[in-house]
């Protein structure tokens, strides 16, 4: 009996919610990477400067990462196989490089951040040095994922995301929101300045990370096709709702109380306080910490997975060489907490770069979902959907990359306009590729 049929037929018993939630996993992990620190930079820094007036990118990102996650989810179970091994075996090894580079690079830069986050808000909750919190959750994370593995990480990946949600939907209650000028900000418009912060907001959703680990995490968790249903649903309740309420939670409480855009997470957090009181302070600071603490812990399989895929070992850690993976990057992480600098600047930028690289990773799950790599094809609305995709992130990607360049071309703004050129020609290359076949067939 498949998982599905199992839920289906226990539908009308006793607990019925709870074992689904047991049943669900694989998208929640992905959830657990959107609901971090550098989408609540993101949100802060929109809410802070903006007002509502990008709540229409709020919304659209749960709506655009639910899609993200349900092509991905498509391709990974009606392969059965991760997304790098289906790469090269159809498009070849050149490809399925340049696809580990683009997320393992944002996934590696993104650790560093992330882990300067979660030690920066540890030391705040506690008054213990950040650098201390920085070495002592990479050690905490070695020792979890080398010895708990995927499990591990899923049950603390929907733990702490339900929890975090709860958090900031509290947080509404304690702050007035606006609701007329709310409903005008979910009139599509860019301010001046705000391409950089709706490509962060959306890259939160929509991000190569997410998009690469899926197959893998569904395959830790044993799932096949036919499981599709329960997937699909797993997709729906942690992106589109979970994931969606959590932004909308966040935006709402900043743009109605905050008015600078220059605040850090943590300093977010402690504005709250002489604004609004400090319930809604500490919320806001439990939230955050949760968020960084899950983000983290599910950043951390996405090279690992890739890697160990790339060069033919397992993904699981009873291979010896994936549980090395894993206790490395865990333990690289460390030296985020030794970064200068304001940490929302760095997040949001974070986000944007992989934005860069995200419209050539949902290009090439769309070509191996209209191949011979699948038994089923896509249907016509599933492939206009993530022609979407690729056209919404490739012009908010577009937008921050000019922005970027505007300032002056310097070492950053070099290499964001070099990584942007190389995966949009590798972008456009296999559009091409896609049309020749299709007019040859």
């Amino acid at each position: 009996m498949s998982q599905t049929e199992a839920v289906s037929e226990s539908a009308d018993g006793v607990g019925t919610v709870a074992e689904y939630v047991d049943r669900m996993g694989p998208s929640w992990i992905a959830g657990a990477i959107a609901a971090g620190p550098a989408t609540i930079a993101s949100l802060v820094t929109a809410g802070g400067a903006y007002g509502y007036t990008l709540l229409w990118v709020v919304v659209l990102s749960a709506g655009a990462g639910a899609l993200a996650q349900y092509l991905a989810m498509r391709l990974g179970l009606l392969t059965e196989r991760g997304i790098v091994a289906v790469v090269e075996d159809h498009l070849g090894e050149t490809w399925a490089w340049l696809l580990v580079g683009d997320a393992v690079l944002a996934a590696g830069v993104a650790q560093l951040v992330i882990m300067k986050t979660v030690a920066t808000v540890s030391a705040t909750v506690t008054g213990i040095d950040a650098r201390v919190w920085g070495v002592a959750w990479a050690l905490v994370l070695a020792a979890g994922l080398a010895g708990g593995g995927y499990r591990f990480l899923e049950l603390a990946a929907k733990t702490l995301v339900l929890l975090v949600v709860l958090a900031f939907v509290a947080s509404l209650f304690v702050v007035p929101i606006d609701a007329g000028a709310a409903a005008a900000g979910l009139v599509p418009s860019v301010p001046s300045g705000g391409a950089l912060v709706a490509a962060g907001i959306l890259g939160g959703a929509v991000h190569i990370t997410l998009i690469t680990m899926h197959s893998y995490t569904m395959r830790a968790r044993g799932w096949d096709r036919d499981d599709y249903g329960l997937a699909t649903v797993d997709v729906g309740a942690s992106m589109l709702v979970a994931f969606g309420v959590y932004s909308l939670a966040i935006f709402l409480v900043t743009a109605s109380v905050l008015t600078s855009a220059d605040l850090s997470t943590v300093g977010a957090a402690q504005a709250l306080g002489p604004l609004v009181g400090d319930s809604a302070q500490w919320l806001f600071l439990l939230g955050l910490w949760g968020a960084a603490v899950s983000t983290l812990g599910g950043n951390t399989i996405v090279p690992p997975f890739l890697l160990a895929d790339k060069l033919g070992w397992g993904t699981t850690i009873e291979d010896g060489r994936y549980r090395a993976l894993l206790v490395a990057v865990a333990l690289l992480s460390a030296p985020g907490a030794f970064i200068g600098g304001s940490v929302l600047g760095q997040l949001v930028l974070v986000l944007a770069l992989g934005t860069v690289g995200t419209p050539f990773a949902i290009a090439l799950v769309l070509y191996l979902l209209n191949s011979e790599a699948v038994p089923e094809a896509n249907s016509r609305l599933a492939n206009l959907g993530g022609l979407a995709l690729v056209v919404v992130s490739g012009g908010l990607a577009g937008n921050f990359v000019v922005e970027q360049v505007g300032g002056g071309i310097g070492p950053l703004s070099g290499f964001v306009l070099a990584f942007a050129v190389a995966l949009g020609l590798a972008t456009l290359g296999l559009g091409g590729k896609y049309v020749r076949e299709e007019l040859v067939a």
